[in-house]
């Protein structure tokens, strides 16, 4: 596996190129990362950002959306896309003898759509938001951020709203493009079999000149406890507690990794091995761990039957209190340290997590670190590195928590076991 470090241009335009050179594979993935998401959307634009990464695949005026999906299956390639809070990315994996027509086709797709078939587009979009509508154990991770963040644009869900998706017109969506595809907010990864300095050239003959950058969203303001409950009849009530985290670019991310690997991230965690294997209460427990440019979130989410609800939260309750009076052991320390680094070791032999890496880190100002690094970083956390964290994250005074489930009464019940002002939030 190749240690070596990144290789990075800025161009005259604006656009970053990072590459990886991996000499010992045949492929090559390769991304375009671009400084928008739902974050960056107001109320009357949720959605925005993620119905564009639909209709770029849509067609241009070179090729129609039949002649992008020939061409790439032709090469044998995969091709996709993705909407977070603060990026979206459109990327390809291919063999290293297709570079330069991959490449055509992408940044033709990424930086000049034609928005043809819009309308059905629309309804594809409309499906996928009803879908997600129908899985509760999807919608109340967004329920949760609502209740962290509130009215900020981190409290809404990414996939945004079907009346803007619906009726949003092509001017508005081809300004949204133009305003944040620009070359500044732009960043080209690539990792695998390649020549840094080929990949600078074919950016260089793609992209235009500078222009404006956007005006980046300020970050969220700091809220008491919230609860927030979706009423909806479920074979199953699926519930979240958490809080606000640390943003990316926090030092502190290595020993936060290894925390959520100790509480409820692996299945010796704390809250597998106390919640499901001990109890049988739940299929589903783990924590998880958010970062954004300026903020993150941390949260436990469990999905159990009704007649376990109070049961489950009194046993998070409890292993919350635990890691907030006790801390963490050594064993536990040196056990979730071996297994973040083993499956940052075994996720770092794949061109696509390389260039992922690569391209969010860049695009979010994150210095990229070469794998030893990493791994430096990780040896380096204390006990009192990772137990400060515990103190400091999980206490339950600061803690919101979020339902998907019949009762509402019930959810609140149940939550005096975490925090007795938790159960009486707004």
């Amino acid at each position: 596996m190749s240690t070596e470090a990144h290789q990075l241009s800025t161009l005259d335009s604006g656009v970053r190129v990072v590459t990886e050179a991996m000499p010992s594979v045949r492929s090559i993935a390769l991304g375009f990362w671009v400084r928008a998401g739902s974050r960056d959307e107001g109320e009357d634009q949720a959605g925005i950002s993620h119905f564009l990464e639909h209709l770029l695949f849509k067609g241009t005026k070179r090729f129609s959306s039949r002649e992008i999906d020939e061409l790439f299956d032709a090469m044998g390639a995969e091709v996709n896309a993705g909407t977070s809070k603060e990026t979206t990315s459109v990327f390809s994996r291919f063999l290293d003898g297709h570079l330069e027509r991959a490449f055509d086709v992408l940044q033709d797709m990424v930086l000049r759509p034609a928005y043809v078939d819009i309308d059905s587009e629309r309804q594809v979009v409309i499906e996928e938001i009803a879908m997600y509508e129908d899985e509760p154990q999807d919608k109340v991770h967004d329920v949760l951020a609502g209740a962290i963040f509130g009215d900020h644009p981190l409290g809404r869900p990414i996939i945004g709203s079907a009346d803007v998706v619906g009726s949003v017109p092509v001017p508005v969506i081809a300004d949204w493009h133009d305003g944040r595809y620009v070359p500044g907010n732009i960043v080209v990864a690539a990792a695998g079999n390649l020549e840094h300095e080929r990949i600078v050239s074919l950016v260089e003959g793609a992209v235009g000149d500078a222009g404006p950058l956007p005006v980046a969203p300020g970050p969220p303001r700091e809220r008491g406890p919230q609860l927030r409950f979706h009423e909806k009849e479920t074979e199953q009530y699926h519930l979240c507690i958490g809080g606000t985290g640390i943003p990316r670019g926090d030092d502190r991310r290595f020993a936060l990794r290894i925390l959520d690997t100790i509480f409820g991230g692996s299945t010796s965690s704390r809250l597998f091995q106390e919640v499901r294997e001990k109890r049988g209460l739940a299929y589903a427990v783990y924590s998880y761990a958010s970062h954004y440019y300026d903020s993150g979130q941390v949260a436990v989410y469990v999905g159990t039957r009704p007649d376990n609800v109070s049961e489950a939260v009194d046993v998070i309750g409890a292993e919350l209190a635990r890691i907030q009076g006790e801390g963490v052991t050594e064993e536990e320390l040196e056990r979730a340290r071996e297994n973040v680094k083993g499956r940052t070791v075994l996720s770092m032999e794949s061109t696509l997590t390389r260039m992922n890496r690569l391209g969010s880190s860049l695009l979010m100002d994150v210095p990229i670190l070469t794998v030893d690094e990493v791994l430096a970083a990780l040896d380096a956390v204390t006990l009192e590195d990772v137990n400060a964290l515990a103190r400091d994250l999980w206490a339950p005074g600061r803690l919101s928590a979020a339902g998907v489930g019949g009762s509402e009464d019930r959810f609140r019940s149940a939550l005096e076991a975490v925090s007795p002002g938790l159960a009486q939030a707004a």
